[in-house]
């Protein structure tokens, strides 16, 4: 079993923690999300064109009047991928590849194309929305049933810290937000609570065990007695998350890097969020007995 000592940088990594929450906050709330086709509505077109400038394709839409255009280069050499604001939906599709054709030196092939209205788009926002917050309840219940609430707040804290810092990152970077990353997000919540569950469970074994210790000395026993699980958890899932950025090509990339950010954030706060917090409300072996006292009649 190792012997490092993590409670002595609980204080340090609390301060890290929350200012990066509210920058977090601040990044979302002013600067917003990048949100995709999926909630934003709108035409979604992969287009291959060699020997062809974004700028070209760029200029040809703009001159057709569709609104809001965005061009960027998409996986390999020649291939772009086309985001139009709602206009005409499927109707628009062969007079944008006409245009294009005429006016670039080059062949254009669509390789996908892709609408969505703004009904559907708002739709799958609200659900998300949903899908996120019924997903934290449910993690909220649990741990309210399986220890004390203590743990419960502890838990929550620690994957609302895990998610909004995720969301934080991607509107700094202004990557897009999808259905995809939805689920990513999802994802990221069973990931830490299972992590945050698990030294939650040895805490309260070794609580039992040590009367005499502090809540920070068997958080950090509890920590140690837990890392290589951890460590070993985190590492074979970063090993898949990694091939598949690096392999799995542009359509897999904001999953996948969503998912890498939420094992490293979620590992972090399991140690450096979670754990802490317990002190706060000052958890000791009392309240553990004050609990089953409670269910023992």
């Amino acid at each position: 079993m190792t012997n490092y000592n993590f409670s002595s940088k609980f204080k340090h990594a609390n301060i890290l923690s929350i200012i990066l929450f509210f920058i977090s906050i601040i990044l979302i709330t002013f600067k917003g999300l990048n949100y995709g086709i999926d909630f934003k509505g709108g035409t979604l077109i992969e287009l291959r064109s060699i020997n062809t400038e974004a700028s070209s394709i760029r200029d040809i839409l703009k001159n057709m009047d569709l609104g809001d255009v965005n061009v960027k280069k998409f996986g390999k050499e020649g291939d772009y991928l086309i985001k139009v604001e709602q206009k005409g939906g499927n109707k628009i599709i062969p007079e944008i590849k006409k245009n294009l054709s005429d006016n670039l030196n080059s062949e254009v092939n669509f390789r996908r194309v892709e609408n969505v209205g703004p009904k559907v788009s708002s739709e799958l926002l609200q659900s998300g929305i949903i899908a996120i917050s019924l997903s934290l309840a449910a993690m909220l219940f649990y741990i309210w049933v399986r220890f004390e609430w203590q743990f419960s707040i502890g838990s929550i804290i620690a994957l609302f810290h895990d998610v909004i810092i995720t969301l934080g990152i991607f509107s700094l970077l202004s990557l897009e937000i999808n259905l995809s990353i939805i689920a990513a997000v999802l994802t990221i919540v069973g990931y830490s609570m299972n992590d945050t569950v698990v030294i939650y469970d040895r805490i309260r074994e070794n609580l039992g065990k040590f009367h005499r210790l502090n809540i920070n000395d068997i958080a950090n026993l509890s920590i140690n007695e837990t890392l290589a699980r951890t460590i070993i958890t985190s590492i074979t899932t970063l090993l898949a998350l990694f091939s598949i950025f690096i392999l799995g090509g542009e359509i897999l990339r904001g999953f996948s890097f969503a998912m890498i950010l939420g094992v490293l954030i979620g590992t972090y706060s399991s140690i450096f969020v979670a754990s802490p917090i317990l002190k706060y409300f000052k958890v000791s072996y009392k309240t553990i007995e004050k609990e089953e006292e409670k269910i023992v009649p």
